[in-house]
């Protein structure tokens, strides 16, 4: 049951679960910073992750997101998102953490890039996605977005925003020009 953690830095708990093992079987760690010893030494702003296709049973990132990518960036958005979706199995969970927009840290931190919240996963969830485009005001990126996943926690609070994210594969994307 390999899992990924991405942005490990030198911690290596698994901070959260769900419906899966609190403890790694087979971790792989993926890091920017030489001196932490990942497993993989990866830049996240490069979204084309060096894994193979349906690879991982789990994918973890705390505090890691908002440092990548730009706001309003939808390009960086979706091709993150798309390749997350091809190296996790089918059901596979993407499981992460990241500031709350009501935190202070949110942007306090200077290497935050841009806020990780709940709307987004709108986007990423294709039958509310295509149940949404036309009838409000957001975009239809699907164009560029074939992945889907289906959310199974969103959680926010004062401090974090906790989502766990599970990748439906077939793609379940429907009506994209």
């Amino acid at each position: 049951m390999p899992e990924l953690l991405l942005g490990s830095g030198s911690r290596r708990e698994k901070r959260l679960s769900w419906n899966c093992p609190d403890d790694w079987t087979e971790l792989v760690t993926l890091d920017l910073n030489p001196s932490h010893k990942p497993d993989v030494l990866w830049d996240l702003n490069d979204p084309s992750l060096p894994f193979d296709d349906d690879t991982f049973d789990e994918i973890h990132a705390y505090e890691v997101l908002e440092h990548t990518g730009g706001q309003g960036d939808w390009r960086f958005f979706f091709a993150q998102w798309s390749d997350f979706w091809r190296i996790l199995k089918p059901g596979g969970l993407f499981i992460g953490s990241s500031p709350s927009f009501r935190a202070a840290w949110a942007w306090g931190d200077p290497g935050h890039t841009r806020i990780v919240q709940e709307e987004q996963f709108v986007f990423l969830h294709q039958p509310s996605y295509t149940g949404q485009v036309g009838t409000t005001p957001m975009t239809d990126y699907r164009f560029v977005y074939q992945a889907d996943f289906e959310p199974r926690v969103l959680k926010t609070g004062p401090i974090a925003f906790e989502y766990v994210l599970e990748a439906v594969k077939p793609s379940r994307i429907t009506g994209a020009k």
